[in-house]
């Protein structure tokens, strides 16, 4: 693009060019600016469940309906179909987008694409779990997701119900009931988080029943899994020996700490004759931390889908 003509302009028309690419630049920033949203800590060992409300933790994609507009976690538009998009209410919502369990990399693929294909998102579920901004305690917002969920008469928008309801009251036959209880304690908790895991779940979400809604990191939504996962940056790819000869055999990434080290588990024969390249965001899990601060037991998850 050739800016020369700019120069030739009167001086007070450059000025108000000028004011007016400022004026407009912060609207741009904010429309694709991260969403106040409330975030999960682990669950620690000081807690008491009997406290919470407890449901099934979704491996699906975060997104965040402010009314008019369906963003992931990042700030970004989710490009969703127009039929899906006029069939959502005029309440604030904030769910996951999630196929099946075991399908993330599935989901993944179909939620990123800048063309959105019914035939894909026929099959995507829009699973509730909170109202931002909502009044009440979260059992209260929780009764109120249901509502909402009810009017809209739509078996895709599903309520992450956090009590117990009778699945033959619901209005239609798609509406999935996501089983939600209670736990009296740890064991009981630990129990379900088996039986979860065992059928494919990825774990459980407990939520603080008499919780006003806020955002940020809190010990008001926790998380349990059967191991922890988080990010790292990979910084070098090591060659296999042996039977990886020729193919990565491990990869050596940094922490946000500025701790390195290397997971050299998890990757699929496709992952280590392709590796992820020097400063890609991969997940791994980990089962706690050495004395010396890096994970015990890293293995290698997925790359790190940036939405």
């Amino acid at each position: 693009m050739r800016f020369g003509f700019i120069w030739r302009l009167p001086l007070f028309a450059i000025h108000a060019l000028a004011s007016a690419l400022l004026a407009f630049t912060p609207v741009l920033s904010l429309a694709n600016q991260a969403p106040p949203i409330l975030l999960a800590n682990v669950l620690g060992q000081h807690i008491d469940p009997a406290a919470y409300l407890v449901s099934e933790k979704y491996d699906g994609v975060r997104a965040i309906w402010d009314g008019k507009t369906l963003r992931f976690r990042s700030g970004r538009t989710v490009e969703a179909p127009d039929w899906f998009l006029a069939r959502l209410p005029a309440e604030k919502l904030d769910g996951e987008l999630w196929l099946a369990r075991d399908a993330f990399e599935r989901l993944s693929g179909y939620v990123r694409k800048t063309s959105p294909l019914d035939e894909d998102w026929r099959q995507i579920k829009y699973m509730i779990f909170e109202l931002p901004d909502g009044t009440g305690t979260f059992a209260d917002r929780a009764k109120r997701i249901q509502t909402i969920v009810g009017d809209a008469k739509w078996p895709q928008l599903v309520a992450a119900k956090r009590i117990q309801t009778i699945v033959g009251d619901a209005k239609w036959p798609q509406l999935v009931a996501v089983e939600q209880f209670k736990v009296a304690d740890r064991a009981t908790l630990k129990r379900k988080l088996d039986e979860v895991v065992k059928a494919g779940g990825e774990g459980l979400m407990l939520h603080l029943a008499d919780a006003v809604y806020v955002t940020g990191r809190s010990d008001v939504l926790l998380k349990l899994k059967p191991a922890l996962d988080t990010e790292a940056i990979v910084v070098e790819n090591i060659p296999g020996k042996g039977k990886y000869t020729g193919q990565m055999g491990a990869l050596r990434v940094q922490m946000p700490t500025g701790k390195r080290f290397n997971i050299g588990s998890g990757f699929s024969d496709a992952v280590r004759k392709n590796p992820p390249p020097v400063g890609t965001n991969v997940t791994y899990t980990y089962r706690g931390l050495t004395n010396k601060g890096t994970p015990r037991f890293a293995s290698f998850l997925r790359v790190r889908q940036e939405f």
